[in-house]
């Protein structure tokens, strides 16, 4: 999470307003929120790169996330198309250090965007459960990929990722002090957050990122 970060002044338009409330809200986001006023959510990269890297990343840590996203990018290019990765066999995918699995669903997702079987110009105007929809549609797209699609494409302003273990394990830390919590309590958690969940989401990711320099 912590390379989807930006300038103050190219915020989401929401993003202050969204801040300012939180904080009144609730007690844990008025401490963690001020500890990152100068940052926020960034534009993410194209359509196909933000689906690639999360598919790279699922079920997988942060770190290891980035270790894989270098290896790919190193064999797809910089800033990978649809067509670089098509360019590619699922051999050297594989050498990289992608699975038999993501490879197959990375070179499907190539093929989608590629024959134009996804409309990506479509899904601004569609609303969160339509993009989801049509995003799991693709083969190894769940519903948390789709998310992390909404939150960093698409920069809707209230998508809660219960299926997100980082997420989950901020409000383990900051909310029940470490003790595991069950999806309904997150979403319990989280109901005085609507409708900027995507903003405290964030924030709670940043606190990780704090606590693991700490470290």
């Amino acid at each position: 999470m912590t390379e989807m970060i930006i300038a103050a002044d190219e915020k989401p338009h929401f993003w202050d307003e969204a801040s300012a409330q939180l904080m009144r809200r609730d007690r844990i986001l008025r401490k963690l929120i001020p500890l990152h006023g100068s940052e926020a959510l960034s534009a993410s990269a194209t359509p196909f790169m933000t689906l690639a890297r999360a598919i790279i990343g699922q079920q997988v840590t942060i770190a290891s996330a980035e270790s894989l996203w270098q290896r790919f990018t190193d064999k797809c290019g910089r800033k990978p198309t649809p067509g670089s990765v098509l360019k590619v066999s699922g051999d050297e995918l594989r050498a990289a250090g992608l699975s038999k699995r993501k490879t197959e669903y990375v070179l499907d997702l190539a093929v989608h965007f590629a024959e134009k079987k996804v409309r990506p110009a479509t899904w601004a105007s569609m609303d969160d459960e339509a993009v989801v929809a049509d995003l799991c549609a693709i083969r190894g797209i769940g519903r948390w990929t789709a998310e992390m699609f909404l939150i960093f494409s698409l920069r809707r302003p209230d998508v809660l990722p219960l299926d997100d273990a980082s997420l989950l394990k901020a409000i383990s830390l900051h909310y029940f002090s470490g003790e595991p919590v069950s999806r309904f309590e997150a979403r319990e958690v989280a109901q005085a957050w609507a409708p900027w969940r995507t903003v405290a989401t964030w924030y709670l990711w940043r606190s990780l990122d704090v606590l693991a320099h700490q470290n």
